[in-house]
């Protein structure tokens, strides 16, 4: 108990919060808060450490992407023995996709602990994603494959993973009309124009040309996210047409 005291006492108070921080969120107390310190530091800080190298969550987050993949992989293998390899792809794609990641890290409140130069309104959404990461990287280098695997199964997978439901989740509506515009040999094609007007944010709206009839149009603020919209749209008025290859998703 009193080395207890000695080596608590030891800690600054800004350790002190990390140290309760981690704690918090993970459910364990972490041994080198160096690591967690790394996770939570923005590039714009320009830390480095005695041997010159960057002091931010950017490697982390490299390690943490693989690492998730990884837990997600392995927890898809046992749960789906009947799954080829295309379809296990296919699902961890959909659990460890960038806008999932980005609720999990907000949800967490990750970004209230980042050390930053760059106010929080300028973050884009990916930030959340990016330290959950990290966060994930963190773990694993301190305690190990194990306990990163607790980690994520208490963090993502219990409360939110429902594989009955993933199997029905679309994530490219795009990807889906395509493919059977071309297994039905169709002629289609995307126009996609500039449609801001007098509006101050640049929008573009998209066309989807089926033969020589456009059979869907749709706005939004950039092109991808427009041409995805239209391909929603198109989706819903072939839906029952395209149930064989939707099945497979």
């Amino acid at each position: 108990m009193k080395l207890q005291r000695f080596l608590r006492s030891g800690r600054s108070n800004k350790q002190e919060s990390l140290f309760a921080v981690v704690k918090g969120i993970t459910g364990f107390s972490p041994k080198d808060l160096s690591l967690y310190t790394r996770a939570f530091t923005h590039t714009s800080m320009e830390e480095t450490d005695a041997d010159g190298k960057k002091i931010n969550y950017e490697r982390l987050e490299f390690l943490g992407d693989a690492v998730l993949n990884t837990i997600v992989a392995a927890y898809l293998f046992r749960e789906l023995p009947q799954n080829n390899e295309g379809s296990l792809t296919l699902m961890r794609s959909k659990i460890v996709r960038r806008d999932f990641l980005n609720q999990i890290g907000e949800g967490l409140g990750l970004i209230r602990h980042l050390s930053s130069n760059v106010p929080q309104k300028k973050y884009g959404p990916d930030v959340h994603g990016n330290l959950f990461e990290a966060l994930v990287g963190a773990v694993y280098l301190d305690r190990g494959f194990d306990a990163c695997s607790t980690f994520v199964y208490s963090r993502v997978i219990t409360p939110y993973v429902d594989l009955s439901k993933l199997r029905n989740q679309v994530l490219s509506y795009k990807g889906l009309i395509v493919e059977w515009f071309q297994k039905k040999r169709l002629n289609f094609r995307y126009e996609v124009i500039d449609d801001s007007g007098a509006e101050k944010a640049t929008y573009y709206k998209a066309k989807l040309w089926l033969d020589n009839k456009i059979i869907a149009s749709a706005r939004a603020t950039n092109k991808k996210k427009a041409v995805e919209k239209v391909s929603k749209r198109a989706y819903f008025q072939f839906q029952h047409q395209i149930k064989t290859i939707q099945s497979k998703h």
